[in-house]
């Protein structure tokens, strides 16, 4: 509750509007999607990586009914030999468990360590949603919030051809 609760009060501190409902543990997207809501949003799926060095971190978001590969995701990405991240680096870069792994995380990093890839796609949808760093809950956000809220977090970010 703490995780979410920190989500809800920075985004109503910097007047960035949304909705979020309550739904049963969800660590991954396959189980998150039975509990959505006809809430119009596309739902989306967050990977955390690191780069072979283990120097960078990667945050790729995309829908959450598409899958792919790590090894598609580097040739796609362009960052070499690509890895999931220890939980241990998830809490320390984005402050989240693994399971609950959403752009909101960004709110804990505060040294704008972590780049995010978006999907291409995801310019066109009107509504998103996502995890507020704890999988009992979804968020719901229009694009326009969306993207004033990656403005405030100020993470490096760019939209790609992910699939």
């Amino acid at each position: 509750m703490e995780q979410r609760q920190r989500v809800f009060d920075f985004l109503e501190a910097h007047g960035i509007g949304y909705t979020w409902y309550e739904h049963p543990e969800a660590p991954t997207c396959e189980l998150a999607l039975q509990y959505c809501r006809n809430d119009g949003a596309q739902h989306c799926k967050n990977l955390f990586l690191r780069n072979h060095k283990g120097d960078r971190h990667y945050l790729v978001c995309f829908d959450a009914r598409r899958q792919l590969a790590v090894r598609e995701l580097e040739h796609r990405l362009g960052q070499g030999r690509l890895s999931f991240a220890s939980p241990e680096r998830l809490q320390r870069w984005l402050g989240v468990k693994p399971g609950s792994v959403s752009p909101f995380g960004l709110i804990n990093d505060t040294a704008h360590h972590v780049h995010l890839f978006f999907d291409r796609r995801m310019r066109d949808w009107p509504v998103l949603a996502f995890h507020p760093n704890d999988n009992r809950a979804t968020v719901v956000i229009g694009r326009e919030a969306f993207d004033e809220y990656l403005r405030i977090v100020g993470n490096s970010r760019e939209y790609i051809d992910l699939y």
